[in-house]
């Protein structure tokens, strides 16, 4: 973990807007984000230490209930969707949208959209996704805008086929998470945070497994990215606690998380750091950031206090297109990168909000959708500073731990990344290396440490990897699920479809 001196100017130059798109009034995953890093390194200077729920999580959790009722006859059947408004001809796969309830007596519901393979899907395991925010979207972007079966177009009524979908390879589950976000809900107003968002989860995942029966049992993996740093790894916990209790016979295998927020003083200053070595910020900025501050959190002078200008940069991906809206009100991209459009947050905003998108996913009727939930940092009453400790007793444990990093993130940079996982103390079994996609091209660098746990990078790719590299997010998922490395080199007849 960086040093305090380094914390106290991450954080003031953190709080400088850093630019990220034209669009200033659409709040998006990244702006709830910075908002929120920034607000808990406020709590944590102001207020008392908050008790720890996950320095033992077999006593934070056994008291979960491990089994629940049968759903009302024809649940499942009643969530089936039958076709998405829009989609493209030819859809091969099972779909399905609805609510679990997670709380009875305080009135939460959380909405999931579920695809299945379209080939031999009840041999391929099943993968549950969380976007993170906190309090952003797992619908409208991971399935909508990364990994899902289908992108929005423009004209925010039809969509489009993505090659690269997941469930290629997975059945996948993505999960509004929690109460309030997306399509979720709750009845009562409570406050959010970590530990009762693990909770909804587990209990969300018990009861979708009564309502989809021939999934227990089968391999199964959490995955996600940004904030579910926090949430993948946590709701790993709670099923590894009720596992070690022999509480649970949910059969989860591994955790599969992209550019996260492990530590938010790695992630302050790793921020900063990322900025400096692509020639964002200046050498003498860096100079202030790194040598001006005293180490009892204070600035010694005014030299700490240099702000600086990014320029309208996507801090999702440094060199991608931002979106440009012209005076006419219309939307188009800055630049052109391949497969990516930096505007489809509109098209989603627009195609989840149609009311026959929503009575076709079964959505409750009149729902404004949004990308993250307004209000949604607020009463947020516990987030741990770093998620190691927890990383650490997973990895222990013996549950396979891979994280990965797409290289052109400034949010959760790969620099951060870097200094978390040297907070583990592992030793390295081995040693950094490329690794390879089908089409024989350098898919990013990849090390294995004691416990299988795997740190990778993807290259060219920004904060949502599937997003900017659909192809590479493919080709290392499928490695992370076969619990292999991804290739050194591309040996003759590998591919990432076999077997699909």
């Amino acid at each position: 973990m960086r040093n305090n001196t380094m914390y106290c100017a991450a954080v003031l130059v953190l709080a400088i807007l850093l630019g990220g798109g034209s669009l200033a009034n659409a709040v998006t995953e990244k702006d709830v984000l910075r908002a929120f890093i920034k607000s808990r390194a406020q709590t944590r200077a102001n207020g008392p230490a908050e008790p720890d729920t996950w320095a033992d999580p077999i006593s934070s959790f056994s008291h979960l209930p491990t089994k629940c009722e049968p759903p009302p006859a024809g649940a499942r059947e009643a969530d089936r969707i039958t076709a998405l408004p829009g989609q493209p001809p030819r859809v091969n796969f099972d779909q399905y949208s609805g609510y679990v309830t997670v709380s009875e007596e305080y009135g939460r519901a959380l909405f999931y959209y579920f695809v299945e393979a379209p080939y031999e899907a009840s041999s391929k395991p099943l993968v549950l996704w969380l976007n993170g925010g906190p309090g952003c979207s797992s619908l409208g972007a991971g399935a909508m805008a990364e990994l899902g079966p289908f992108r929005v177009n423009p004209d925010g009524k039809t969509l489009s086929r993505n090659r690269h979908a997941w469930n290629n390879v997975a059945n996948v589950i993505f999960l509004e998470s929690p109460a309030g976000v997306g399509f979720s809900y709750s009845n009562t107003s409570m406050p959010s945070g970590d530990t009762r968002t693990a909770v909804d989860a587990y209990m969300f995942l018990l009861n979708w497994l009564e309502r989809f029966p021939e999934y227990k049992g089968r391999d199964f993996y959490i995955a996600g990215e940004s904030y579910s740093g926090h949430y993948v790894p946590q709701l790993a916990t709670v099923i590894v606690a009720l596992r070690e209790l022999g509480l649970t016979d949910v059969n989860l295998k591994g955790i599969f998380v992209g550019n996260p927020l492990l530590d938010s003083s790695n992630n302050a200053y790793g921020s900063l750091e990322f900025l400096w070595n692509h020639g964002v910020i200046s050498d003498e900025v860096w100079y202030n950031v790194t040598e001006r501050c005293n180490s009892g959190g204070q600035f010694e002078d005014k030299a700490c206090d240099d702000s600086f200008d990014a320029g309208d940069i996507d801090t999702y991906n440094i060199y991608a297109p931002v979106c440009i809206q012209s005076p006419d009100g219309s939307l188009h991209s800055s630049g052109y990168l391949p497969g990516y459009d930096p505007c489809i947050d509109s098209y989603i905003d627009t195609y989840l909000n149609n009311p026959t998108v929503q009575k076709a996913m079964h959505a409750r009727t009149n729902t404004e959708w949004s990308e993250c939930a307004e209000g949604s940092l607020n009463g947020w009453t516990d987030s741990p500073v770093t998620m190691m400790p927890t990383i650490g007793w997973l990895v222990d444990n013996g549950l396979r731990v891979w994280i990965y990093s797409g290289d052109m993130d400034d949010e959760c940079p790969i620099t951060a990344t870097r200094y978390a996982v040297k907070d583990l103390n592992l030793t390295i079994t081995k040693l950094w290396r490329p690794w390879y996609t089908p089409d024989n091209e350098v898919g990013g660098y990849v090390q294995q440490y004691e416990g299988g746990f795997t740190f990778a990078s993807v290259r060219g790719a920004g904060h949502m990897v599937p997003s900017f590299q659909p192809k590479r997010s493919l080709v290392l998922l499928y490695s992370f699920m076969k619990g292999v490395l991804p290739p050194r080199t591309l040996s003759p007849g590998f591919s990432v479809w076999s077997g699909v």
